[in-house]
């Protein structure tokens, strides 16, 4: 078995003293694409900034394996508003210490509908769809063994989600991990092989994608969710 590129045991985290991540465990895989799921405001955005020690945690260990390193694009991905696109790009790699290659840059923007003109122009003159695909397009270039995307989907039309979905299934291939949090369960469950089911300040489930399904009376995997969700909640009132 090899090590996994992330780990996380009994980990708890929240704001002062207020407890949003309880006793979280789970580890990534190395080339395994890992979704995590949950209600608006379930706290997925702290326990992924936990993870990146941009909050402090409670308790709990988190291990990275073989000193991997991460890219992440958050949840609300606002560029500075004086850059071009071009230079967020520029910026964004050399903290990787990578060069931007232009045809490379021209090649995968067209690859996700965004126009390459665009790339000169500052970032404050794109809409929210545009500003997203700078952000994916960013954090799939430096090259990081892993791929941290909270919400990646967000303001994507549904021709730049499958273009976004095809870079995914690529960086897959390549040996690279992602770890991405989406309210969108279909996504999850085209393209992930495993989801953590996250509630209630803890995760209830693991498994895979067809697992989750089995949670409920068919096979549609919003109902198993939410089915998974009440029979822990019932389970929670009678302990």
């Amino acid at each position: 078995m090899s090590q996994p590129v992330l780990a996380v045991s009994a980990l708890s985290a929240g704001y002062n003293k207020l407890l949003v991540v309880d006793d979280v465990s789970f580890e990534i895989k190395k080339g395994e694409i890992f979704g995590l799921v949950g209600l608006n405001g379930a706290g997925k955005t702290t326990l992924i900034k936990t993870i990146l020690g941009l909050r402090e945690k409670f308790s709990g260990d988190i291990s990275v394996g073989g000193k991997e390193q991460f890219s992440y694009l958050p949840e609300r991905f606002d560029p500075p508003w004086f850059l071009s696109g071009y230079d967020f790009i520029k910026f964004s790699l050399s903290l990787y210490k990578k060069k931007v290659k232009k045809e490379e840059t021209i090649d995968l923007a067209k690859r996700i509908s965004l126009n390459p003109d665009f790339l000169h122009k500052r970032v404050n003159t794109y809409s929210k769809g545009m500003r997203q695909k700078l952000g994916l397009l960013a954090t799939f270039m430096t090259g990081a063994p892993v791929l941290i995307l909270d919400e990646p989907m967000s303001g994507l039309d549904p021709k730049a989600r499958q273009e976004v979905k095809q870079i995914i299934y690529e960086t897959k291939a390549e040996g690279r991990s992602v770890f991405m949090s989406s309210h969108i369960l279909t996504d999850v469950a085209e393209l992930c092989d495993r989801v953590a089911v996250f509630h209630d300040k803890s995760i209830i489930f693991i498994g895979t994608p067809q697992d989750l399904r089995k949670q409920g009376v068919n096979e549609d995997i919003e109902k198993a969710f939410l089915s998974l969700l009440e029979s822990h909640s019932a389970d929670a009132m009678i302990s």
